[in-house]
């Protein structure tokens, strides 16, 4: 019998990994327009990589195309659109020529520890919270302050970098809504959650997606468990009802 046979992917198992491409197309262009000095306009294009990453592993799940292919290609996108593209936005922006190849170093260090925590995630992630701060929103939460104009000092948006790649290394558990199961949101929550975003847009405006992401990020600091607080019963209950 021949181990190493290969097993051709299915079409539906194709139709993510096409979704998944987007991502990698986004992060890749987001990297070229730094290089022609558009940084915030890389910044945007790792938003939209959000959407690919968000799509790929719904459809998948939808259609029956998960595959150990995908997982492995879903996580090399995500180190190029939210680890290596929002480390160099991040750099040339704040960190770019600060005291030698510090700045370097140091964006080089969230890119490698987004790197190790989807490693992690692929040979010990559980059903639950996220373990450490999930890359994609470190990654946003770095280009987020370049969409909101902030002007930080080389210090601070150090520190700032650091923190971020330490947290997704972490095991700090940050809130999972992939746990939320059709059916079972709190419709009411969920309007109140929807409003307050739609608010933050109005009144922030560029720097609605820096406030929203710290506001998780600090609901994870607190343990706050944001699919516990949407579903109508707790997980375990439905878990329970439906064996």
């Amino acid at each position: 019998m021949n181990r190493n046979r290969r097993i051709p992917l299915t079409f539906k198992q194709i139709v993510p990994n096409m979704i998944t491409s987007g991502n990698i197309l986004c992060g890749m262009l987001a990297l070229v327009l730094v290089l022609h000095g558009k940084a915030g306009f890389g910044a945007w294009l790792v938003f939209m990589a959000v959407f690919f990453d968000f799509m790929d592993g719904k459809v998948a799940r939808s259609i029956g195309g998960s595959s150990a292919f995908g997982v492995e290609l879903d996580s090399l996108a995500d180190v190029v659109s939210f680890g290596v593209a929002p480390a160099l936005i991040f750099y040339a922006s704040y960190l770019q020529g600060w005291n030698g190849v510090t700045g370097a170093l140091i964006a080089s260090f969230f890119a490698l520890c987004g790197a190790l925590r989807l490693a992690r995630f692929n040979v010990q992630h559980v059903d639950g919270a996220f373990q450490g701060f999930p890359i994609p929103a470190a990654g946003l939460l770095l280009v987020s302050t370049v969409m909101a104009g902030w002007s930080l000092p080389p210090l601070a948006a150090a520190g700032i970098a650091v923190a971020m790649g330490l947290l997704m290394v972490s095991n700090v558990p940050f809130g999972n809504l992939k746990k939320l199961r059709k059916g079972n949101v709190n419709r009411h929550k969920s309007f109140f959650l929807i409003s307050l975003v739609l608010a933050f847009i109005v009144v922030l405006h560029g720097a609605a997606p820096l406030a929203g992401i710290s506001v998780y990020l600090v609901s994870g600091l607190f343990r706050f468990d944001w699919a516990g607080w949407l579903s109508l019963v707790p997980e375990d209950d439905v878990t329970e009802q439906d064996l």
